[in-house]
């Protein structure tokens, strides 16, 4: 029975993965991390990303104005957009592995020891990929919060507030590192290998043989 649920664990870490891959993605190019509501303009809305600030009107219009300089954006946008693409990457190179490492993949069929390490190195590369994405959305909350409440920062200024990337972003490091343990459990496994049980039955015919010979 576990022949049979190993391939389907496999596959469904692979998809799990690909679709937190999908959804980092997504997060590093999303204009929405940050949300600005002002109370004097009901009618807009700005939005602040890793790459450029918009404005939502009510009308349905968005302008959106990229970031003139890496160096002047604050330290946690600068640190997110090397960390996303760190995510991305390695999430990237994480499907190839562990696509290459699946048993319904035909390939490299007599080379079982190789596609298990395939699958074991996409699975981390799947758990550095959702720790990174993790880390600068939490990071980029984490900073918002603080800028939320600072008392130094008079009532009537208007406050950042969280935006619909950051809620993408942790969904997508929570699905690689799912995906990632999907994978790694297959691997961990004491399951014996088809081909092994054909040798060892093999075996037991041969000394059968030997022994009816004797006789």
């Amino acid at each position: 029975m576990a022949l049979v649920y190993q391939p389907v664990m496999q596959l469904s870490g692979i998809l799990v993965s690909l679709l937190g891959w999908v959804l980092s993605c997504l997060t590093t190019y999303l204009p929405q991390w940050k949300n600005l509501n002002l109370e004097l303009n009901e009618l807009e809305i700005w939005t602040m990303g890793l790459w450029q600030a918009c404005v939502v009107q009510e009308e349905g219009g968005m302008q959106c104005k990229d970031f003139d300089s890496f160096l002047a954006l604050p330290p946690e946008l600068r640190i997110s957009r090397i960390l996303m693409f760190f995510s991305n990457g390695s999430g990237l190179l994480g499907l190839l592995l562990s696509g290459f490492g699946l048993d319904c993949l035909k390939i490299g069929e007599r080379h079982q020891e190789q596609k298990k390490r395939l699958l074991l190195f996409g699975g981390m590369l799947f758990w550095i990929s959702g720790i990174t994405a993790i880390v600068p959305v939490s990071w980029v909350a984490h900073a918002t919060v603080q800028e939320f409440w600072d008392e130094n920062i008079p009532d009537i200024v208007p406050r950042w507030d969280f935006g619909e990337a950051l809620f993408v972003g942790w969904l997508a490091g929570f699905c690689l590192i799912l995906g990632g343990s999907l994978l790694n459990c297959t691997v961990c496994s004491t399951e014996v290998h088809p081909s092994s049980v054909h040798y060892a039955v093999a075996e037991q015919q041969d000394q059968r043989q030997c022994l009816e010979t004797e006789t």
